[in-house]
């Protein structure tokens, strides 16, 4: 794992003074989207399809700061749109870091190599770059020829410069786990800290409605993907969660564990569903039906995700405060899951060519089983 042991521990010592002081609720992660403006449309992304005058919107950084005292966490993540089309997100991220915030800044890194030099590198700073595996997927996926190429050179620019630097990686039906291994190598050499992963989730307004993948699919994708690994690929992720992805372990959703706040306030209920929005933090926690969501719930919306922002803050959460789990997190660092029939399903996989990634035609939502 590439997490550093001084995050490990803020987050640690976080969740055990949650624990201590009696609290069942608690985020880990905000999820603080300042602008919702981009300069790509990714196919499963619903983010650009806002109208111009919402697009033109952007929170202000004493906005960003008061957001993230608001709820406490120990980390923010900072996505978009395009965080870097923020004429202020300089300050936002100095600011968050000036009050040793660990800082996701994620980007798809057109602007990045440019834009370096206004950044300070920093332990609480890690440029999370949209990299969607090997060139042609990735170029696929984003909707722009030439992307790839340019996202690896701020990469590569960004390590030079001594960044914390992770590829975020999302992945969707007619990935091919053969492609995303070699992808992991790739990165690797390029001596990035760790690679971020997670399953598409299905944005209602995103233009591609095909290609979200099942939780059963998601299972025997990953397995393939994340059993037989390497020992030089590094995670920056808890091994519990990639243990979930893989169908090891079963967990329920964390909805509270990412919350999101952006120009519209405190999204109800988390980072991907839009069911309102709340004034404040507090409102979040005290007025949302909590119940109503995750698999269990039985709310369609929930059913095939298996999204970072929900299960994550559950494996965390479970390897910091349960044996079982810390011996699990542990044992999970090390491990390469040897599987022969991971590896026999790897090597027969089936890379039939697929349509382009967009595919504007929306089509009936299924439910799949929940076991692969």
């Amino acid at each position: 794992m590439a997490v550093p042991i001084s995050q490990m521990w803020t987050v640690a010592t976080y969740v055990l003074k949650k624990r201590f002081s009696g609290t069942d609720r608690y985020p880990l992660v905000l999820m603080l989207e300042p602008l919702f403006r981009c300069n790509l449309a990714c196919a499963g992304c619903g983010k650009v399809q806002y109208p111009p005058h919402i697009l033109k919107k952007q929170l202000t950084p004493e906005e960003c700061f008061a957001a993230v005292e608001e709820c406490g966490v120990p980390m923010v993540a900072i996505p978009g749109g395009e965080p870097l089309l923020h004429p202020q997100i300089v300050d936002i991220v100095n600011g968050l870091v000036a009050r040793k915030k660990y800082v996701y800044m994620c980007t798809n890194a057109l602007e990045l190599k440019k834009r370096l030099h206004e950044f300070t590198p920093s332990k609480y700073l890690t440029f999370s770059v949209h990299l969607d595996g090997q060139r042609d997927h990735h170029d696929m996926s984003v909707c722009r020829e030439g992307g790839y190429d340019i996202a690896v050179e701020g990469i590569k620019e960004a390590v030079k410069r001594g960044f914390r630097v992770t590829p975020n990686s999302t992945f969707f039906d007619g990935t091919d786990p053969n492609s995303v291994r070699a992808h992991f190598d790739e990165m690797m050499a390029i001596g990035v800290e760790g690679i971020v992963l997670s399953p598409g989730y299905s944005y209602d307004k995103a233009p591609d409605q095909t290609h979200f993948l099942g939780r059963a699919r998601v299972r025997k994708l990953f397995r393939a993907i994340l059993s037989n690994r390497k020992k030089s690929w590094k995670f920056n992720m808890s091994p519990l969660f990639l243990e979930f992805l893989m169908g090891d372990r079963n967990y329920d959703c964390t909805p509270w564990g990412s919350p999101a706040y952006n120009i519209f306030g405190w999204q109800k209920p988390c980072y991907l569903l839009q069911d309102g929005y709340a004034d404040s933090f507090k409102e979040l926690m005290e007025t949302t039906k909590w119940e109503e969501y995750g698999v269990g719930s039985g709310n369609p919306k929930c059913a095939n995700c298996m999204v970072s922002c929900g299960y994550e803050p559950t494996a965390v959460l479970d390897g910091f405060l349960t044996l079982s789990g810390f011996w699990g997190m542990v044992k999970g660092t090390f491990s390469s899951y040897k599987s022969k029939h991971a590896l026999k399903q790897l090597n027969e996989w089936d890379t039939h060519a697929h349509a382009p990634l967009v595919q504007i035609e929306k089509s009936v939502p299924t439910l799949e089983e929940t076991n692969a």
